[in-house]
């Protein structure tokens, strides 16, 4: 009793049964806590939780679903794929830098969870402490040993810290293949968009000593292993739809392309009747199109 349950596959309307569960319709009866289930009376604990998930992408739940529910989208961002993705590329490229951040975090954590203790143990013996504190040798005892302790923890802490930095900097250098990850994956994603067969994942690498070589195969692998993977299972008519993404997704995340010109580039022109005439003579196409360029022409 009072042991979760998970509910897998969840569509987008729930069996109307689950209503008793989702409502926590209990009521009492002979001294015991009750739910109805169908045509059962069953006993409810107080520990019991109830999950439901979905492997859809972008469910739509109606408002009456809603109110029973919290609903948590646990849909991956970018920035948060891209975190990921750097644990992973230097983990699997440097896993002596990656255990060293690990266990510094541990051992940063650990010293910052002592020095609340001696805090709470401090603040609990003047609590308690009766008459003069002064005359309380347990606790100037206490406070002594503490202050010596709690010095060392913070010299400890400030070496960590300083040490965590050097890590990161050098964990940062491996971003650029995370970044470049996070961006393709997000385009093979939404190839599903085109057609719902499109399912991919991704993962391929090779070897190089150098870094700023290893980088560049890294980057340059992935993107044409994933490229050349995906592409045998796309239609001949999405093949090119699918390099024009990657490329503009490519260049959006380099700066190359802004987002006014690519909204432009989706949306073409004001309609006809809204832009403002720069030249004599009636209104084109070409017109609008010279008027919507005009704020990303310094790009």
């Amino acid at each position: 009793m009072g042991m979760p349950v998970l509910l897998e596959e969840l569509k987008e309307t729930v069996d109307p049964a689950l209503e008793p569960i989702l409502l926590m319709q209990t009521f009492v009866a002979g001294g015991r806590t009750l739910i109805r289930l169908g045509d059962s009376d069953i006993d409810y604990n107080k520990k019991f939780k109830f999950y439901m998930t979905t492997k859809m992408a972008n469910p739509h739940y109606l408002p009456e679903v809603c109110i029973k529910v919290t609903i948590i989208n646990f849909t991956v961002t970018k920035s948060g794929l891209e975190d990921q993705l750097l644990s992973d590329v230097v983990r699997l490229e440097r896993p002596d830098l990656e255990e060293q951040r690990n266990q510094l975090i541990v051992r940063i954590n650990a010293d910052r969870n002592q020095l609340k203790a001696i805090e709470d143990r401090i603040l609990k013996l003047l609590f308690n402490s009766k008459g003069n504190i002064l005359d309380n040798e347990e606790l100037v005892q206490t406070l002594q040993e503490s202050k010596v302790t709690s010095e060392a923890i913070k010299h400890r802490l400030e070496e960590a810290e300083a040490t965590e930095l050097m890590i990161n900097a050098a964990r940062e250098r491996y971003r650029p293949v995370a970044t470049r990850g996070s961006v393709m994956y997000f385009v093979i994603a939404s190839l599903s968009e085109i057609d719902p067969m499109y399912q991919f994942s991704l993962k391929y690498f090779k070897q190089s000593s150098v870094l700023e070589e290893r980088l560049q195969i890294l980057l340059d692998q992935t993107l044409l292993t994933s490229y050349t993977n995906v592409s045998r299972g796309l239609f001949e008519q999405h093949k090119t739809i699918y390099s024009f993404l990657l490329c503009v997704d490519i260049m959006r995340q380099r700066g190359e392309v802004s987002d006014a010109e690519w909204q432009h580039f989706l949306r073409g022109a004001h309609p006809l009747d809204k832009v403002v005439r720069l030249i004599d003579g009636p209104v084109s196409q070409s017109n609008g199109t010279i008027v919507r360029c005009q704020p990303i022409k310094g790009n």
